[in-house]
């Protein structure tokens, strides 16, 4: 299943409280249980203006979905093509 990275412009991400953290979260997996299995949250790396979320989902299209149902924006969606990481040099 593809792999896509969403970014997010929030302005003020990275001050934001624990509870507003987890009330994002919380509305975020609300989304995704009424979406169903096929799109699945990885992870996501907080900067000061900007959230940056790794998902798996069977296309572009249910991203935008849930960014819309949530009411989350999603600036930009890019499909991942390739991994690499240190050993990729060996």
């Amino acid at each position: 299943m593809p792999k896509y990275i969403i970014e997010r412009e929030l302005p003020g991400a990275g001050n934001l409280s624990n509870d507003e953290i987890q009330g994002i979260s919380q509305k975020s997996c609300q989304v995704l249980n009424n979406l169903g299995p096929q799109i699945q949250w990885v992870q996501s790396y907080v900067t000061d203006d900007k959230i940056y979320c790794v998902y798996i989902a069977p296309n572009k299209e249910m991203i935008e979905n849930h960014a819309k149902e949530g009411g989350f924006p999603a600036n930009s969606i890019s499909q991942v093509k390739r991994m690499i990481d240190p050993t990729s040099a060996e």
